[in-house]
């Protein structure tokens, strides 16, 4: 199990909820939520599970940078 790009829990049935959420959010709405787990990923990293953290925040910067490139 892959628990930075993907992660059993956040897949129901067919569709995970990334993709879930990105097709209930206009753009602007979900490039903020990148940038908002992107900003919660790395301010705890220290404090909880560091390297793993970095990577969900880096999972999360690779998918706002291909929504920035239209991706």
């Amino acid at each position: 199990m892959d628990k930075v790009n993907n992660p059993s829990h956040y897949t129901s049935g067919d569709i995970e909820c990334l993709d879930a959420m990105k097709s209930c959010l206009s753009k602007e709405e979900f490039k903020g939520f990148l940038r908002g787990n992107i900003f919660k990923y790395t301010w705890r990293a220290p404090l909880k599970n560091k390297v793993e953290d970095y990577k969900k925040a880096q999972f999360y910067l690779t998918k706002l940078i291909g929504e920035e490139n239209g991706e």
